[in-house]
């Protein structure tokens, strides 16, 4: 985030002083000889911090602070005044001012002041962006990240959600394949019909057909009455199959006639029930791989392949797991009425160095244990005391952490760091310099330059 500071103040020698001082401490400054004229260009995401005199003709600087509270609470205000005295400096700091800083001042006083204004505003920002991709993500925090995959998966969610057409899922097991089913069912014209989903692996070969299909009174021993398959139940709405790679080869052959006819015999019956269904297919292996594929109807594949939607394993996205692990571990420690602690060095470097086969539900069920304090999978209680922090300022902290654990383990080579962490390169540099973390310091020093040498 750019260091943008609003500085007013109606004394133009002053001001340019201080525009002076900030800016060759690496601000980017603009200057407003009055209130009227900051308040015109400020606005309620503006990146950067506000700092203002209080004796001014027209609005003052605190009159100024208020302004500002109403439109954008979370803005950092820094108040300067040669007329100040205790009382009002009190006041103004109950008020939520940042800083009052009484005349005359050092200049390193004023820049202290503004770079850690800065930071809490950075944090602020940083925060609204979470929350932001929270929304974005839907009612499901699975499909939430930051990524550039994950942007360009939810951007053809709401591509296709209309279109009607029948979807094939692809990914490994707990990475949200049925969230991404249960997105576009929402977020199409069907949303008003019946979502209705069945897991194929999790049902005998025997009924199997009498759930897709239905039956009639008598079509087998047992059926004693008639009932409705799980096909005609989302007529007018989504049909979902889950692991259809375990669909047993008979009643492949049967879901091709669906798919090609859109019409469904029930068992018993030569009665043939047109059905107005779109159909997702989840599989976790890649159905596209003859040699994976192994018994799956190819031409019920190419018939399901209209769109496939392939959903990256965690370990993929790494950068997404801090976001993730705090919006799971939020929510653990609402459901079980615990503070939301702070974690431990292990855990962290645990939530960036595990490889995380279970994916999104693996990571869940983590942050849950951390939530209760018992993390039977790292052998130790590894659990901090709860923290007033906010969240965002947790996340830079174990964020920071993991940088640092990570630069150390690999000596500070840059391109094995990049390859732990899973991250790219640029990314990665960007980073150290938010958190400013120096990498030569992790660097191995040749031995004649070691102590004792």
């Amino acid at each position: 985030m750019q260091q943008s500071v609003c500085l007013v103040d109606d004394d133009s020698d002053l001001r340019k002083a201080m525009k002076q001082t900030l800016e060759l401490a690496g601000f980017t400054v603009s200057t407003f000889p009055s209130a009227t004229e900051a308040l015109a260009t400020l606005v309620p995401d503006f990146g950067g911090i506000v700092i203002s005199d209080i004796r001014m003709p027209g609005i003052d600087g605190l009159t100024l602070f208020r302004r500002i509270a109403t439109f954008d609470p979370d803005l950092p205000v820094i108040l300067v005044t040669g007329h100040g005295d205790i009382p009002m400096a009190v006041q103004a700091l109950q008020d939520g001012v940042y800083d009052f800083i009484p005349k005359p001042f050092a200049a390193d006083r004023l820049v202290q002041s503004a770079r850690r204004a800065l930071e809490k505003r950075r944090l602020v920002m940083e925060n609204r962006a979470l929350k932001r991709a929270a929304e974005t993500a839907g009612e499901s925090l699975p499909l939430i990240g930051q990524t550039p995959v994950m942007e360009r998966l939810r951007q053809t969610l709401r591509h296709i959600a209309d279109t009607d057409v029948d979807v094939l899922v692809a990914g490994e097991t707990g990475s949200g394949k049925e969230v991404v089913a249960t997105l576009l069912h929402n977020w199409s014209q069907r949303r008003d019909g019946n979502f209705v989903a069945l897991n194929c692996g999790a049902l005998p070969e025997t009924v199997i057909e009498s759930e897709l299909f239905g039956h009639e009174q008598g079509a087998f021993t047992g059926a004693l009455k008639k009932r409705i398959g799980r096909i005609e139940h989302a007529s007018g709405g989504t049909l979902f199959l889950d692991e259809i790679e375990a669909m047993p080869p008979a009643t492949q052959v049967k879901m091709l006639r669906v798919l090609e006819a859109r019409e469904v015999t029930p068992l018993g019956t030569n009665l043939v029930r047109p059905v107005d269904i779109r159909v997702i297919a989840a599989a976790k292996i890649d159905l596209g791989d003859p040699a994976q594929r192994g018994d799956f109807r190819e031409d019920l594949y190419f018939r399901l392949n209209v769109v496939t939607l392939s959903i990256p394993p965690l370990r993929e996205r790494r950068d997404d797991i801090p976001l993730l692990f705090s919006h799971f571990l939020t929510r653990a420690a609402e459901r079980f009425k615990r503070d939301v602690p702070d974690v431990s060095p292990a855990v962290r470097h645990h939530l960036m160095s595990h490889s995380w086969p279970g994916n999104v539900r693996e990571l869940s069920h983590f942050a849950e244990r951390v939530a209760l304090g018992v993390e039977g999978s790292l052998g130790q209680a590894t659990i901090a005391a709860p923290t007033s922090a906010a969240l965002p300022e947790r996340l830079e902290r174990y964020e920071a952490q993991i940088l640092k654990e990570v630069l150390r383990a690999q000596r500070g080579d840059v391109k094995a760091t990049i390859k732990a962490l899973g991250i790219p390169r640029k990314t990665f540099y960007d980073k150290l310099q938010r958190h400013g973390i120096n990498r030569a310091d992790y660097a191995e020093r040749p031995a004649s330059e070691k102590p004792g040498r």
